[in-house]
């Protein structure tokens, strides 16, 4: 014989649809209603007990009365590829009059009194593109890169327009001006070194040839502080060339 139909309305009536992340429990609701004149009792089973916490799974719904039943998904390891098989029956029968033991009423129905309404679970993450913050950022990100790109594209231009031809002349000619005085005290400090040497062979003395040593040291000393003086300034003048 075949069992009657359900006379619950199930909201949501074939599906129960729970959305992701799953590293926490996510609930769905399911909205049972009683629309006859009599009370009825209904029941909630799964295909995965373990997996899934039902509140209330079992009770009595009032004559035009409306109850809500929370499934709550224990957290999980998520895979798009694995598609959920599990599924949910609610049970339901008309309450007895004088009802005292629920668990008896189950255990003594006659199939032709049961109804039953079965849902299947979807599992499901939210897009990507969803998120408020994420696309605000996203716009954000997309509308400002070309302002940016324009604004790097246009420093070369406008930094050469700051400098005109008289200036770069001027730098550049600066520019020569310290190269030849580096070179002219290269010179000056090889002539220097090959006068200590000829005082060297030329002057006997011990304490003659120290002092002329000292004074080469010293010599040697200024003459490479001149040129860090002078190569500064050249690093000074190409920065200002090329800024």
């Amino acid at each position: 014989m075949a069992r009657p139909d359900q006379v619950l309305a199930l909201e949501p009536h074939d599906e129960l649809r729970f959305r992701g992340p799953f590293t926490d429990v996510v609930t769905a609701t399911l909205k049972l209603t009683n629309p006859t004149h009599r009370n009825v009792c209904f029941k909630v089973k799964t295909t995965a007990p373990r997996r899934y916490c039902v509140r209330p799974n079992s009770g009595v719904i009032d004559a035009g009365a409306s109850i809500h039943v929370s499934v709550m998904l224990q957290p999980f390891e998520y895979d798009p590829n694995d598609r959920s098989r599990h599924k949910f029956m609610v049970m339901s029968m008309l309450a007895p009059d004088n009802m005292t033991d629920m668990e008896a009423v189950w255990r003594e129905a006659r199939p032709e009194e049961l109804m039953d309404t079965r849902l299947r679970c979807t599992f499901e993450m939210p897009p990507e593109n969803e998120d408020p913050e994420g696309e605000s950022t996203k716009s954000l990100s997309s509308s400002s890169a070309p302002s940016l790109k324009s604004e790097a594209s246009a420093l070369p231009k406008s930094s050469s327009a700051s400098l005109d031809d008289g200036e770069a002349k001027k730098i550049l000619e600066e520019c020569k001006r310290l190269q030849s005085e580096v070179q002219r005290l290269r010179e000056e400090n090889k002539q220097i070194r090959e006068n200590d040497g000829l005082r060297r062979r030329h002057v006997g003395s011990s304490s003659v040839s120290s002092s002329s040593g000292v004074a080469s040291l010293q010599s040697d000393s200024m003459t490479g502080r001149i040129l860090c003086v002078v190569f500064l300034l050249v690093g000074v003048v190409v920065g200002r060339l090329f800024l």
